[in-house]
């Protein structure tokens, strides 16, 4: 995979990739920005939680899941000092459907978080992970 970021101005730019998609990112006014794009840790951690949401949907949907509502949350810690690096994730999965089976669900969260996702197979070596489940009634 390739990927760059084009330099606009101040510090906005403009990302892509191989897939063609284009992402802006910038920064906060406290440090010369426009406060018009993504952080570059925040597409990190949406990343992580893409990462592991396709995984654990493609999972229940081969178990014959009947999800209605799913979503992935990441929290992130990190240092106070530069390089601002993450301390703690906590990765949230919040999953609605019905007649579910909390089985399933478990075991498609860890398929994910020990087989299947290399955001967390990377983002793990470097900071503590919690994975907490959270099913919402339908």
């Amino acid at each position: 995979m390739d990927a760059k970021v084009i330099w606009n101005t101040k510090m906005s730019f403009e990302g892509t990739a191989d897939s063609g998609f284009k992402v802006n990112l910038g920064a906060s006014p406290s440090v010369g920005g426009d406060d018009d794009g993504f952080r570059p840790l925040e597409l990190i951690a949406i990343g992580l939680a893409g990462c592991t949401a396709m995984d654990v949907i493609s999972i229940l949907s081969k178990k014959k899941q009947e999800i209605a509502s799913f979503e992935v949350k990441v929290h992130t810690e990190h240092q106070d000092h530069h390089p601002k690096v993450f301390t703690h994730i906590t990765i949230e999965y919040l999953v609605g459907g019905k007649d579910l089976s909390t089985t399933a669900i478990e075991r498609a969260v860890e398929l994910s978080a020990e087989k299947y996702c290399p955001a967390q197979a990377m983002l793990k070596q470097v900071a503590p992970m919690n994975l907490k489940i959270t099913l919402l009634d339908q």
